[in-house]
């Protein structure tokens, strides 16, 4: 086996929000009574997997604050990666794929779908990430070659059968 030690290697975690009410304020509407379960249980997955060195960037809605609330980790929110966010404002905010350990960034759609679209495909898509779903990506080097992967993809409805009624 190749030792791939000296590569440089960034995880970046996309966690959609949780499930949230209607409302006219769209940075106030806040998370269902299903959308706290939805938080809660992945935030329990992500806190048994989750890599050393973890950053977590959290957008200012209401919702996606009360889903990054869920993991019981010190934060930052970042205005930028609001709901209208595109998605050089949640690349610039999480490092990637320079910045060293892990990022979660806890935001929205379309961008969060449009990233991972962007790092998967090579372009920007209209791809969707469900209300609550985790995406982990992995940026590595090998042989000199960049390199994106997809590590999970995990919707809460598999961490929860509850969920999935």
């Amino acid at each position: 086996m190749p030792d791939f030690s000296g590569d440089k290697n960034m995880d970046l975690l996309l966690w959609r929000h949780a499930e949230a009410e209607d409302g006219d304020d769209d940075l106030k509407r806040r998370l269902s009574e299903r959308g706290e379960r939805q938080a809660k249980t992945m935030a329990a997955w992500i806190r048994q997997h989750q890599p050393k060195d973890l950053r977590i960037v959290v957008s200012p809605s209401i919702r996606t604050q009360q889903t990054a609330q869920a993991l019981q980790l010190p934060f930052e929110t970042h205005r930028k990666i609001g709901p209208e966010a595109c998605v050089s404002e949640l690349i610039a905010a999480s490092g990637w794929p320079q910045a060293s350990g892990a990022v979660l960034i806890v935001g929205h759609q379309p961008s969060l779908g449009r990233l991972a679209a962007l790092l998967l495909a090579g372009h920007e898509a209209e791809w969707s990430i469900k209300k609550g779903a985790l995406w982990w990506l992995s940026n590595r080097v090998r042989r000199g070659e960049t390199q994106t992967v997809l590590r999970a993809m995990i919707p809460v409805e598999m961490l929860d059968e509850k969920m999935a009624k």
